[in-house]
């Protein structure tokens, strides 16, 4: 079985000559990439501009897939846990946060394996009732690690723990070294998650289901890693595997 992964799109907002100057959806070639050598099929759901399009289309799309996978991305709209935009969040795109929260809660009503990376694992916490920092180095005085890493996003820059009995720890050891490109992150944790990896600063660099294998989530960028770190394919081919059970 080659199970199908719907990757929920980002919105390119600045003009582009190769698109007659239009704006876009779409989806980072090194995730479609890892999953295809998962053997899974991915597909790209553009994102609805109105709001009363959401629930049809999220009705719609949550029978074409068996697995969801929420990429990186830009900002979230603090709006949605409650708060105020802070002088230092980056550019947010409502529609595509008020889409992916909507996805997220129906492929998890649905029993969808979903795997989330950077801003999807922020995305995941946020429909699930947590909160984030909106900008760590003005809102986390523990902070103190560069978590928007300079070097290029191939490169590992600081490591992370994972905990025990953490479906993280089981694919990928103790201590590892990831990327870093984010300035949010976890600030308190949805009920339903519990945190399975940590930065040395305290960081939340990893989240799982309390109750099951449902849900995995990593702050860093293992597409970009996994070419020269094949442990981190080993996340793409956890979802593809959780999946392929689900399906059956």
């Amino acid at each position: 079985m080659h199970p199908v992964i719907a990757i929920p799109a980002d919105s390119l907002t600045t003009p582009s000559a190769a698109i007659n100057l239009n704006q876009a959806d779409y989806s980072p070639h090194m995730i479609k990439n890892a999953l295809i050598a998962c053997k899974a099929v991915p597909i790209v759901l553009p994102f609805p501009e109105v709001d009363d399009a959401v629930t049809p289309l999220v009705d719609h799309y949550i029978g074409l897939f068996d697995g969801l996978l929420l990429p990186g991305g830009p900002d979230i709209d603090p709006t949605l846990y409650g708060e105020e935009p802070i002088p230092e969040l980056g550019a947010v795109i409502y529609p595509e946060d008020r889409f992916e929260v909507a996805l997220v809660r129906k492929a998890i009503a649905a029993g969808k394996p979903l795997f989330a990376i950077c801003r999807g694992m922020q995305v995941l916490n946020v429909a699930l009732g947590g909160d984030l920092y909106q900008d760590l180095v003005t809102e986390d005085p523990d902070s103190r690690i560069r978590h928007a890493q300079a070097a290029s996003g191939q490169y590992p820059t600081h490591h992370i723990k994972t905990m025990a009995d953490s479906r993280l720890k089981m694919l990928l050891g103790e201590r590892v070294y990831v990327n870093s490109r984010h300035h949010q992150a976890i600030r308190r944790v949805a009920p339903s998650l519990k945190v399975t990896a940590v930065a040395e600063d305290g960081v939340v660099e990893g989240v799982e289901s309390r109750d099951s294998h449902q849900l995995v989530g990593v702050q860093w960028h293992p597409e970009n890693l996994w070419e020269t770190q094949p442990s981190q394919l080993d996340l793409f081919a956890d979802l593809v595997a959780r999946a392929i059970a689900h399906a059956q």
